[in-house]
């Protein structure tokens, strides 16, 4: 059955539910999809201590917070995943795994997900030892040995938090330099049960047939094996925007070029988020991008009446 609506979201992280709520109030008929968790990679995220206003916030917290906010007005949201955007004159044909939507509007917030290493044994203990989430899988190792591979800000950050409850936590950087705020590489290395690796590649991840028991490292061209338990990777992020390489809307790197107006140069096609080309990747540059766009939607329609 064919159902018309003035604006589809596609993605709920904090960009999406932004947009939602804007949408939402000023009268706007539009629906929201999102196949997994709301919140997106927020959700991955342990403290936050840089959003204005808030002290302090788990990520889940957050993302939890805003998806009650969006249930409160009356949001619904469908769990369709979007498998392709046919645009047609002025409108916009979106074929879901369930049904297909028409709209004149589409605002893209599907995020982006973890670069993985791609080297032997990734695959064969993915989720069997080795994850991408310390808040979400970092219990499951209280007081073992872990390693996070990393040397931004995601990874520092990690390897604090699993401090606080595993039994050893080792940093595997492939630089001799991290890409993190000064403050929290510091508190890192203070940490008496953490050790910094610096200029290692990793070779191999390494186990039985089910569980992880360690991860093969290169350094200085000599092999090293360090025994853990659990490894958390953290090495970059890949944009989810494989569905929209056919309307002409990403960039080199798969990101999606946005302008000020949070529109890409399809008329009618917004996106907000992590899933954009742009200088600044936070939470709060993400909820300004889904609102902007937002606005400009209603705005249009405002100028119809």
């Amino acid at each position: 059955m064919n159902k018309t609506y003035n604006t589809i979201i596609i993605g709920a992280g904090v960009a999406g539910m932004s947009a939602a709520i804007y949408l939402k109030r000023a009268g706007i008929n539009f629906i929201i999809f999102e196949k997994e968790m709301p919140g997106g990679q927020v959700n991955r995220t342990s403290d936050i201590e840089n959003y204005p206003g808030i002290v302090s916030i788990k990520g889940p917290d957050l993302a939890m917070n805003m998806y009650k906010q969006i249930l409160n007005l009356g949001i619904v949201l469908s769990t369709e995943n979007v498998e392709k955007i046919i645009k047609k004159g002025k409108r916009f044909t979106v074929e879901t795994s369930k049904d297909i939507y028409t709209c004149k509007n589409i605002i893209i917030a599907t995020g982006r997900r973890p670069k993985k290493l791609d080297v032997p044994g990734e695959e064969k203990y993915l989720n069997h030892g080795i994850s991408f989430c310390a808040v979400c899988d970092g219990f499951f190792f209280k007081n073992k040995d872990v390693a996070v591979i990393g040397g931004g800000r995601a990874a520092i950050e990690e390897a604090l938090y699993l401090s606080n409850i595993c039994n050893k936590v080792t940093l595997i950087h492939r630089r001799d330099s991290f890409r993190a705020d000064d403050n929290l590489i510091e508190s890192l290395k203070s940490r008496k049960n953490v050790e910094i690796i610096i200029n290692a590649i990793v070779k191999e991840f390494i186990g039985d047939e089910t569980t992880l028991t360690g991860i093969k490292l290169e350094i200085n061209n000599e092999e090293q094996i360090i025994p853990v338990a659990g490894c958390f990777t953290y090495i970059g992020q890949i944009p989810n925007t494989e569905i929209f390489k056919d309307i002409e809307i990403l960039n080199n790197d798969n990101y999606i070029v946005i302008d000020r107006d949070s529109e890409t140069k399809v008329p009618g096609i917004y996106a907000a988020g992590d899933c954009c080309k742009k200088q600044v990747y936070q939470i709060i540059t993400a909820e300004s991008e889904g609102i902007i766009a937002a606005n400009m939607i209603i705005t249009k329609e405002n100028t119809k009446k």
